[in-house]
C-alpha cells in the first residue's frame, strides 16, 4: 500500500510566507506619513510606496505564474523569499542614507516578492488540502494568519514611533530588522523542506507549451478573474472612503473636543479586526461548507448591508468602541451607516480563497499561471477606490454614500459568480 505523504511542515511553511505578504504590505501604508514628514513632501508623494507595492503585481504577476509553471513550488519560493530580502533590505539602506527614490526602489522591489509570494502560497494550500472544501479552508486558515501579521505591524509601527511629526525611516528598522530575520530562516527552513510538486512530470512539459490564450477557454476562470479583480477593488475601497468620510471636517459628524482622525482610524481598523475573525470562522468551517455556498452567502449579506449603509441617514448614531486622541479608549457615537460598512469586513475575509477556490477547480498544469494571473489583477485594489473617490469628488460630501454604489455593483457581480459564473460548462466538464 502507498503511503500517505505527511505534509504538516510545508503547510506551516507557506502559512508563515501569507503572513509575510501582510507584514510587509501593511508596513508601506504607515510609511508614508514617515516619507511625508522626513523629506516634506505632499501626501499623495507619501502614497507612491504603497502605489509601488501594488503596481509590481501588474508588473510581475504574469511572469510570477510562468516562473511557478516552470520552476516548480520550491525554487519560486525560494527566489520570491530572496527578492523579498534584497527589498526590505534597500529599504533599510534608503533610511541610513536618507534617499527617498532609493525607498520607492525597495518598496518595488519588496512588491515583486509579494507578488511572487502570493504566487505560490494560494495554489500551493489549494493543493496541499487536495482542492474543495479542505484546500479552501487551508488558504482561510493562510489568510487568518495574513491579517494577524497586517494588523500586528500597523500597531508595532504606532508604538515605535511617539511622534509622527518626527519620525524618521530610521525609526522602523526593528520591524526592518524582523523582516529580514524571518525571511532568511524561511530561506533555510525551504530549502531544507521537501515541498511537493504537485503537477506529474508529463503535464508540466504539456503546461510549458501553452499560453494564456488555453485559460481563456475555461469560462469559469475568466469570469472568477474578473472577480478577483472586483474583490480586490470593493475589499480595499470600502474601509478607504469610510475613513475620509468619518473624519472630513466639512461632515462634522462628531462634537467638539472629539477627535474625528482618531475615531475614524478605530473604526477603520475594526474593518480589518473583523476580517480577521471572518477569515479565523472560515478556516474552521472550511472542510464542511463548500467554497460556492460560502461565497454566495457573504456576497448576498455584503450587498444588504452596503445598501441599508446608503440609504440609513447619517443622523442616526450608534456607540461604537475606539480611541478619541487624549481621553483614550472607550464608546464613541459614529453614524449608523459608518458601522454597517465596518461589518462588511466580515464578508470579504473569506472571498479571496472561495473565489481562487472555484476558478482554478479543473484547470490542473494550468493552474500557476493562473495563480500569476490572479496575481496581476490584483491592481483592482487601485482603480475601484480611485472611482469611488472620482465620485465624492464630483458631489463633494454628498457623494460618500453614493459612491458604495460601486461596491454593491462590486459585491452584485461576485454573487452571480457563486451562484452561476463558477459553475464549469458542459464543454469543460
Amino acid at each position: 500500500m502507498e503511503k500517505k505523504q505527511n505534509y504538516t511542515v510545508p503547510i506551516v511553511v507557506m502559512i508563515l510566507l501569507f503572513g509575510m505578504i501582510s507584514f510587509v504590505t501593511n508596513l508601506a501604508s504607515p510609511m508614508g506619513d514617515i516619507l511625508k514628514n522626513q523629506f516634506t513632501i505632499p501626501n499623495w508623494q507619501g502614497t507612491l510606496g504603497v502605489f509601488a507595492n501594488f503596481i509590481a503585481y501588474a508588473i510581475m504577476g504574469i511572469p510570477a505564474g510562468n516562473m511557478l509553471q516552470r520552476r516548480g513550488y520550491k525554487t519560486t519560493s525560494l527566489i520570491a523569499v530572496s527578492v523579498g530580502f534584497l527589498g526590505v533590505g534597500v529599504q533599510l539602506v534608503s533610511g541610513i542614507v536618507g534617499s527617498f527614490a532609493l525607498y520607492l526602489v525597495g518598496a518595488l522591489i519588496a512588491g515583486f516578492s509579494m507578488c511572487l509570494l502570493n504566487t505560490v502560497v494560494n495554489p500551493m494550500l489549494n493543493r496541499l488540502g487536495g482542492g474543495g472544501n479542505r484546500g479552501n479552508q487551508l488558504i482561510q486558515f493562510g489568510g487568518t494568519f495574513n491579517s494577524l501579521c497586517g494588523t500586528a505591524v500597523i500597531v508595532i509601527t504606532g508604538l515605535l514611533i511617539p511622534s509622527i511629526v518626527e519620525a524618521r525611516i530610521s525609526d522602523t528598522f526593528p520591524l526592518m530588522y524582523t523582516a529580514l530575520a524571518i525571511f532568511a530562516v524561511a530561506f533555510l527552513v525551504i530549502l531544507m523542506t521537501k515541498i511537493p510538486e504537485p503537477t506529474a512530470r508529463a503535464d508540466a512539459k504539456a503546461a510549458a507549451g501553452s499560453s494564456l490564450a488555453d485559460l481563456f477557454s475555461y469560462r469559469h476562470f475568466v469570469l472568477g478573474a474578473i472577480a478577483i479583480f472586483i474583490y480586490v477593488g470593493v475589499e480595499v475601497g470600502t474601509p478607504n472612503v469610510l475613513n475620509k468620510w468619518l473624519q472630513n471636517p466639512d461632515v462634522n459628524f462628531f462634537d467638539e473636543g472629539v477627535s474625528a482622525e482618531a475615531v475614524a482610524g478605530s473604526v477603520t481598523a475594526f474593518y480589518w479586526l473583523l476580517m480577521l475573525v471572518g477569515r479565523l470562522v472560515g478556516g474552521l468551517i472550511g472542510s464542511r461548507v463548500s467554497p460556492r455556498r460560502m461565497l454566495a452567502v457573504v456576497a448576498a449579506l455584503a450587498v444588504a448591508l452596503v445598501v441599508a449603509a446608503i440609504f440609513t441617514p447619517t443622523s442616526i448614531m450608534v456607540s461604537f468602541p475606539g480611541f478619541n486622541g487624549a481621553q483614550g479608549f472607550g464608546l464613541n457615537p459614529v453614524p449608523l451607516s459608518g458601522a454597517l460598512l465596518v461589518c462588511v469586513g466580515l464578508c470579504t475575509s473569506v472571498m479571496w480563497g472561495g473565489i481562487f477556490n472555484l476558478a482554478v477547480e479543473g484547470l490542473g498544469s494550468l493552474t500557476e499561471r493562473a495563480s500569476g494571473l490572479f496575481m496581476a489583477l490584483v491592481c483592482g485594489g487601485g482603480v475601484l477606490p480611485l472611482l469611488m473617490n472620482a465620485v465624492v469628488d464630483i458631489f463633494g460630501t454628498a457623494g460618500y454614500q453614493p459612491s458604495y454604489w460601486i461596491v454593491v455593483a462590486g459585491f452584485a457581480y461576485i454573487l452571480f459568480y457563486a451562484l452561476v459564473g463558477s459553475k464549469p460548462s458542459s464543454a469543460e466538464k
